[in-house]
């Protein structure tokens, strides 16, 4: 599938069309998700690993950083896309260090919206 540009450093690539309610802001937003480091692909965090489960959180207010924001609200319940951030969409200049993630590291989620309420 071809990679859209959703807002300047976040872009998105349609991995599985989805066909249910779009993401709207506002929306209780149920995913799966799987977080890795831009550079190399290294994984930090999943939903489906042993002990996790599907995060929920209300799109387009703040909740989650930038990217993912600007990337679910383009998104549609089942739909699965890969967004990709530059540094300053993600966790900026602190990074996330209890996640491994570096100052103004890009990032890439694999999200699946599962549920939007």
């Amino acid at each position: 599938m071809a990679t859209v540009n959703v807002c300047e450093g976040v872009t998105k690539e349609v991995v599985v069309a989805g066909s249910g309610r779009p993401v709207t802001k506002g929306s209780k937003v149920t995913v799966n998700c799987t977080g890795m480091l831009t550079a190399g692909m290294k994984k930090f965090w999943c939903t489906k690993d042993p002990g996790q489960q599907p995060f929920t959180f209300n799109a387009g207010v703040g909740e989650v950083i930038e990217g993912w924001d600007k990337g679910c609200l383009t998104m549609k319940e089942g739909e699965t896309s890969r967004i990709t951030m530059t540094g300053d969409k993600g966790y900026g200049p602190g990074g996330f260090p209890a996640w491994g993630i570096p100052p103004n590291a890009s990032l890439t989620f694999e999200l699946e919206i599962v549920r939007v309420a």
